[in-house]
């Protein structure tokens, strides 16, 4: 009886132990408004006007394109650079899982106007 139960607490142990890992692995679900840039631009290319710039960037300079978020602030990677792409030139919402600095993408569409 006693290892049965100790082998069921090791069990539960390890199991309380993986369970965080698995659910931060997954990524958090949310959406997140801003700029399509590039990384190498990044925040100054945050506006309609930089749209050439970016597509120069990317294709000859080997950068990505980014959401530049506006609320925090930052650069996330977005994993659908064609996405990304056509939604150059405009605010967008890109919806989708965030890990670290890097997002998912589920769907990238223009920012709704308030």
């Amino acid at each position: 009886m006693k290892r049965t139960i100790a082998a069921l607490v090791s069990v539960l142990a390890v199991g309380l132990l993986v369970l965080p890992l698995t659910a931060s692995a997954a990524g958090t679900a949310g959406k997140w408004n801003g700029w399509i840039t590039d990384e190498l631009c990044g925040a100054k290319g945050a506006k309609a006007a930089h749209k050439d710039c970016a597509i120069t960037c990317v294709k000859d300079k080997g950068s990505k394109f980014v959401l530049y978020n506006t609320a925090d602030k930052k650069l996330y990677k977005l994993d659908k650079q064609d996405l990304a792409k056509k939604n150059l030139g405009h605010e967008v919402t890109v919806s989708g899982k965030i890990e670290g600095d890097s997002i998912a993408v589920d769907s990238i569409a223009a920012k709704a106007k308030t």
